[in-house]
C-alpha cells in the first residue's frame, strides 16, 4: 500500500509561544504556570520546567498555554529539539506547539518523524547570528502517513530502541553520581570541610596562569586552521573530567601569539561558563577566558577537578556580572581548598581512573545504540521496516 504525504500544517495546528516582560514582576512572581525554555527539553516527555509565569503574564503577553499531549518543537537557535508535553504549559517564542488535529496521525509517530529529519530542518535555518526557522517552514514539512496500525508498530519499535539509549545514558549518569558520593565519603563536605583538613589558597597549591590570545580580532582567519589544538570554554563545559575533543585549531601564527599548555593541565573557565574544569589529554592552547592550574607535588588534578564540581554553582552565583558573568584570577587564587594527605588523594584518583575505563565502555556502547536508533528512524520513515503484512524487518 502506497504511503500518502501531508503537509504538517494540514494535519496539525501550529503556533509559537512568547515571553512575558521580565521587568513586570506580576508576570513572574509566585507564578504557577510552567513556562518552557529550550533547556527544559531533555527527553521524549516534558514534565517539569525551571521557570513559571502567572495568569497575568499568560493573559497579557504573547505566551500561550499548550495542553498536555502537545508536541513541542524548537525553532530558534537550537533547531529541531522536540518533546511531548506531559503537563499543561506555556513556552517561549523559540518553541512551537504542534497539536495534531487529524485522526490519521499519532503524536508519538510525529515526534519520531520530526526527530528523524532534524538535520534536514537545521540546514534550512536562515538566521544570521543564530539559526532559526519560521512557522511557515514548519507547516510545509511533508509527513509520510502510513496506516495507523503501521504507525503504532513504528512507535513500538522505536520506543524499545530508545529505551536502550536512555538506560545506557542513565548508567553513565550514575557514574557521575558515584564519583561525587565517593568524594564525600573520603573527604567530607568540600564547602564545610567537616573533616577538618588543613586548607590553603588555591594559588598556594599550584601554579595558576591565564591562557593567552594576544591578537585582535581573536578569530582572524590567519590565526586558525593549523595543527595546534585550541581549547575554548565550550569544550571544557562538555568535557567531563578529561578534555578529549576540541572544535578549533591554531596555525603557526596563532601559536606564536598564544601559549601551548602540556597534557595534564587542569583548565578552569573564568568567563561565560564559570568555574567549569577539565584536564587536558593533549597539548593545547587556550585564551585568557581559561586559567591553567598546574598542581604542586602534593596535589592531584583529579581531586581538584572534583572539588570544583561541588563549588561550581556557588562560584558562578557569586560571579560579578557586566556584559556576561566572569571571575578574575584574584578571586580564583584566593579560594580556600582543603588539602587531604596526598596518599588519600591518590587513592581517590586511582578509583576515578578505573571508573573512567568503565565510562569508555559505556560511552562506546551508547554511541552504537544511538547509531542503531537513528538508523531505525531513517528506515522507518522510508518504509523499509515493514512489509505489506507489517512484519518487522530483521534488525
Amino acid at each position: 500500500m502506497a504511503v500518502i504525504y501531508k503537509k504538517l500544517g494540514e494535519i496539525a495546528d501550529i503556533s509559537a509561544g512568547g515571553t512575558p516582560k521580565r521587568s513586570n514582576p506580576t508576570y513572574w512572581k509566585n507564578g504557577n504556570i510552567p513556562w518552557v525554555k529550550i533547556s527544559d527539553i531533555k527527553g521524549k516527555y516534558l514534565e517539569k520546567t525551571e521557570e513559571f509565569i502567572t495568569e497575568d503574564g499568560l493573559n497579557n503577553s504573547s505566551a500561550k498555554l499548550f495542553k498536555k499531549g502537545t508536541l513541542l518543537y524548537t525553532i530558534f537557535a537550537t533547531i529541531g529539539e522536540c518533546a511531548i508535553l506531559n503537563i499543561n504549559a506555556s513556552t517561549n517564542q523559540a518553541i512551537a506547539g504542534i497539536n495534531v488535529k487529524s485522526e490519521k496521525v499519532l503524536t508519538e509517530y510525529l515526534y519520531y518523524f520530526l526527530k528523524s529529519i532534524k538535520n534536514t530542518v537545521v540546514n534550512t535555518g536562515r538566521g544570521v547570528a543564530q539559526n532559526n526557522i519560521n512557522l511557515s517552514i514548519l507547516k510545509n514539512i511533508d509527513v509520510p502517513l502510513p496506516e495507523i496500525e503501521v504507525q503504532k508498530k513504528i512507535i513500538n519499535l522505536l520506543n524499545k530502541s530508545n529505551e536502550l539509549v536512555i538506560k545506557r545514558k542513565s548508567q553513565i549518569e550514575a557514574l557521575d553520581q558515584l564519583t561525587q558520593s565517593v568524594f564525600l565519603e573520603m573527604f567530607g563536605d568540600p564547602v564545610l570541610n567537616n573533616m577538618n583538613w588543613n586548607t590553603q589558597k588555591l594559588s598556594e597549591t599550584g601554579q595558576l596562569k591565564r591562557g593567552l590570545s594576544k591578537h585582535r580580532p581573536r578569530n582572524a582567519p590567519e590565526l586558525l586552521g593549523g595543527a595546534y589544538p585550541l581549547v575554548q570554554t565550550g569544550d571544557i563545559s562538555k568535557s567531563g573530567i578529561f578534555i578529549k575533543q576540541y572544535t578549533q585549531t591554531y596555525s603557526e601564527l596563532g601559536l606564536k601569539q598564544s601559549k601551548l599548555w602540556p597534557a595534564g593541565t587542569l583548565c578552569i573557565t573564568i568567563a561565560a561558563n564559570i568555574a567549569e574544569t577539565g584536564i587536558l589529554t593533549f597539548d593545547a592552547c587556550f585564551p585568557d577566558s581559561i586559567v591553567a592550574y598546574l598542581p604542586n607535588s602534593y596535589m592531584s588534578n583529579i581531586y581538584v577537578h572534583t572539588w570544583f564540581s561541588f563549588l561550581q554553582r556557588i562560584i558562578e552565583a557569586n560571579a560579578p556580572e557586566s556584559a556576561q558573568k566572569n571571575i578574575n584570577l584574584k578571586i580564583l587564587s584566593e579560594l580556600e581548598i582543603p588539602v587531604p594527605p596526598f596518599e588519600k588523594q591518590k587513592k581517590f584518583e586511582n578509583f576515578i581512573l578505573n571508573l573512567e575505563n568503565k565510562r569508555k565502555l559505556f560511552e562506546f556502547s551508547l554511541f552504537e545504540l544511538e547509531n542503531s536508533f537513528n538508523s531505525l528512524m531513517q528506515r522507518a520513515f522510508k518504509g523499509e521496516l515493514f512489509t505489506e503484512k507489517e512484519e518487522v524487518s530483521a534488525l
